[in-house]
């Protein structure tokens, strides 16, 4: 009897692994999606699905993109200006942390090979995300410029560019594109070899900088269809300027549409993960770009893809930073998020919404400035350094007409009593903003006594903030960085002549 049974056991072993071998497990062929960055310049939210009454069923493209994916409302960039953002998203770190904070530091003029002694090198550990992407078996690609503010050999980073006057290991802005002279697929998803493997990759579109130029037939807004911000003067090159980022907006759509539009054509688009977002807010505007208010720092964020996480028609209010971008990218894309990350994943299943988001301008090109601010659930703190620079020190866009006009109308006595102290007056070193309530940040609750205990909690927040994360060894600027900078703006009018910064005195001889 014993015997019988153990036969049996015996031919049911036999038989299971005779199965076994004839149908082995399947593998897991399921191949790993491609990510996509659309990278905007300079573009602030004015769009549809923002709820933008300007712009609402103007901006059809991305009112799409937003529906049929994940729309973020509250999402913002690390500095209101290009590479200290870039140079933070592409590495995952605060730039702060990394010593990339001075806007186009580690840099040479005309795309010299940056010497030894003006690099900027990131610590060892730290890899950029096309670098760990590639470690993932990712082709990777970027279609537009890096700006980053450190040290690096693209070719590591990047298994193709679009860039004719790239120099292998040269270091820092690389352009942009050219308008319109190259298929957004010429040399970029349709260059890796094996078809099969995935790839990450960035296109820039010009938002806020030139995608005014490509707005539909009959969109354009002419210069007094929008309503100033208070904060302006209500002269003709304000009421242009701030027209023509809407019509940015409306130009970016059609940018936008091109990009999904090709993926679709070739193939791409149904595994394919898609961000769209830009570095920081509008730059057409005086108190945007390189600035730390609300309309500097906020960007749009979306994501669309065939992706269990990505559910059409999500809103989402949670304060996020465009770090978490980094974070979620490799997320995606299978890849381990190194612990050094200051974001994460945004639809990762233990995910913490962000109770704070923090943001930090520097030098931006030769203007010298310090600015630390954060953001809460309904607050935006904003602590300033240098208090005597007044906002309207001198900078690159002084030879525009709505800076001139501002320095006309100051000198005439035809500024409001808020504008003339906001733009030329001795800064407060705080600030203090109820969004909700004051969605142009011009009463300053830092002084009413209502709200101590608001300005207390959000001061401790930042004192902690910059403990960690804002390195006192790296102020001021080295000597041979400053001079550098100094080198490539000197032949500036108002920058040679400007007092504001003692610190390129030494140079002027």
């Amino acid at each position: 009897m014993k015997l019988k049974a153990l036969s049996f056991i015996l031919l049911l072993v036999l038989s299971v692994v005779f199965v076994s071998c004839a149908n082995p497990p399947k593998e897991n062929t399921q191949a790993k999606p491609n990510v996509l960055w659309i990278f905007a310049e300079d573009l602030s939210p004015f769009m549809g699905c923002y709820g933008d009454s300007i712009n609402q069923g103007h901006t059809p493209a991305i009112d799409k993109f937003a529906s049929k994916g994940v729309l973020f409302n509250r999402a913002y960039a690390m500095s209101p200006v290009c590479s200290p953002c870039r140079s933070a998203i592409i590495t995952g770190v605060m730039q702060t942390k990394t010593g990339t904070h001075n806007h186009r530091s580690s840099r040479t003029e005309n795309g010299k090979v940056v010497p030894e002694e003006l690099r900027i090198n990131l610590p060892e550990y730290i890899k950029t995300l096309p670098e760990l992407m590639k470690e993932a078996g990712y082709f990777t690609f970027n279609s537009g410029k890096d700006d980053y503010n450190f040290h690096y050999d693209r070719t590591k980073l990047y298994d193709v560019g679009n860039m004719p006057d790239y120099v292998a290991g040269m270091n820092g802005w690389q352009g942009n594109h050219a308008e319109h002279t190259l298929s957004w697929t010429k040399d970029v998803w349709t260059a890796r070899k094996d078809k099969s493997q995935p790839w990450f990759g960035q296109i820039e579109i010009m938002g806020g900088k030139r995608d005014y130029k490509y707005v539909r037939e009959g969109e354009k807004l002419a210069d007094n269809d929008v309503p100033l911000p208070p904060y302006f003067p209500d002269v003709k090159s304000q009421r242009k300027a701030w027209t023509t980022h809407y019509n940015a907006a409306r130009g970016s759509d059609v940018q936008v549409e091109e990009i999904l539009k090709q993926l679709e054509v070739d193939g791409e688009l149904e595994n394919t993960i898609v961000f769209f977002f830009s570095d920081h807010g509008s730059n057409t505007s005086l108190r945007h770009k390189q600035f730390c208010y609300e309309d500097g720092m906020l960007v749009p964020l979306m994501v669309k893809g065939n992706h269990p996480a990505l559910k059409a028609g999500t809103v989402r209010n949670d304060l996020v930073s465009l770090l978490d971008v980094t974070a979620t990218t490799l997320a995606m894309g299978g890849a381990e998020i190194p612990d050094y990350y200051d974001g994460q994943d945004l639809f990762a299943k233990g995910f913490t919404p962000n109770e704070y988001v923090f943001g930090a301008r520097d030098r931006c090109d030769y203007t010298i400035d310090r600015i630390r601010t954060v953001r809460s659930d309904k607050y935006r703190y904003i602590r300033n350094f240098f208090l005597d620079r007044p906002m309207m020190q001198a900078g690159y866009r002084d030879h525009q007409a709505m800076v001139k006009d501002m320095h006309r109308l100051y000198a005439e006595g035809k500024l409001t009593p808020y504008q003339e102290e906001h733009w030329f007056g001795i800064r407060p070193q705080e600030e203090l903003y109820e969004i909700a309530a004051d969605p142009y940040e011009m009463n300053n609750l830092a002084k009413d006594p209502a709200f101590k205990a608001e300005l207390e909690k959000h001061r401790m927040v930042m004192d902690e903030w910059l403990k960690e994360n804002d390195l006192e060894v790296q102020y001021p600027e080295s000597a041979i960085q400053l001079k550098a900078t100094y080198e490539m703006w000197k032949d500036r009018p108002r920058f040679r002549d400007a007092k504001v910064n003692p610190e390129y005195e030494q140079f002027k001889k």
